[in-house]
């Protein structure tokens, strides 16, 4: 379980410009929670604290009840695994390369069969066997991003981070990459943080939905609690009009004509 209590975060040292402002928040296990607002709510910031990759002016963030910062880099490698909105990878490498940086906190670098086998399994699982020769710049961009996840899915956390995954794909590998969030939960077991700035994504596939605002929470739970009316015209300043399909609420982004 990873519990967020009372965190704040700021441009500055003294906190007078604050980028979270007292945070709560219980993540739901093996259940994919999204993070949505505009630009510069605070979304990506949360997801670097709950990861330790940022450190709070205040507050704390514990794993099965400890607190994060205690934690061994090498240790919490093994627990959370983190894909950042952006890659910058100066070498040029494989499939496999990549993927076998996933067992680093695991192998020290010096891959064993059983290292070689996540591997295999987790190329497996992205549909990129045979393809684990080819370098990442002759990839799709859709081909590429699962490249990354089959990196994450290597790292065998029971936790996985994913800072807006759906970042420069089109309409076809965006549906693709939310259904492979979504067997990372339903198959895998996997309890999965993602930010999403396309709220009917969110809406389709999370479990549990957090929506901020200038850093701080303005609502929080089931799809159906948080894609209303009330709450995104709220967060994102914008005169929504929401319909249900198939259970689901959906957002339209213009004004029906008759």
């Amino acid at each position: 379980m990873i519990e967020v209590k009372n965190i704040n975060q700021s441009y500055t040292k003294h906190g007078k410009k604050k980028i979270l402002e007292n945070i709560n928040l219980t993540v739901k296990e093996k259940a994919i929670t999204a993070l949505i607002g505009s630009n510069g709510a605070g979304k990506s910031t949360l997801l670097g604290v709950m990861s330790n990759l940022i450190a709070p002016l205040s507050g704390e963030v514990l794993i099965d009840g400890t607190d994060i910062r205690s934690i061994k880099p090498c240790e919490l490698a093994k627990k959370i695994a983190v894909l950042k909105q952006t890659q910058h990878i100066n070498i040029r490498i494989t499939v496999e390369d990549l993927v076998e940086f996933g067992r680093f906190p695991h192998s020290k670098g010096r891959l064993n069969d059983f290292d070689r086998k996540k591997v295999k399994e987790s190329l497996a699982y992205m549909s990129l066997t045979g393809l684990e020769n080819r370098y990442l710049d002759e990839l799709s961009g859709g081909q590429r991003q699962r490249a990354f996840i089959a990196m994450i899915l290597a790292q065998d956390t029971p936790y996985i981070f994913l800072d807006e995954p759906l970042n420069n794909l089109d309409i076809k590998y965006s549906v693709e990459m939310m259904k492979v969030i979504r067997s990372l939960v339903t198959e895998l077991g996997k309890t999965v943080i993602v930010v999403l700035h396309d709220i009917n994504f969110a809406s389709a596939y999370a479990d549990y939905i957090v929506a901020m605002k200038k850093g701080r929470i303005i609502g929080e739970g089931h799809p159906d609690q948080v894609i209303t009316k009330e709450v995104l015209d709220k967060v994102f300043d914008h005169d929504f009009n929401i319909v249900s399909y198939q259970g689901r609420n959906t957002c339209l982004y213009f004004d029906c004509v008759s």
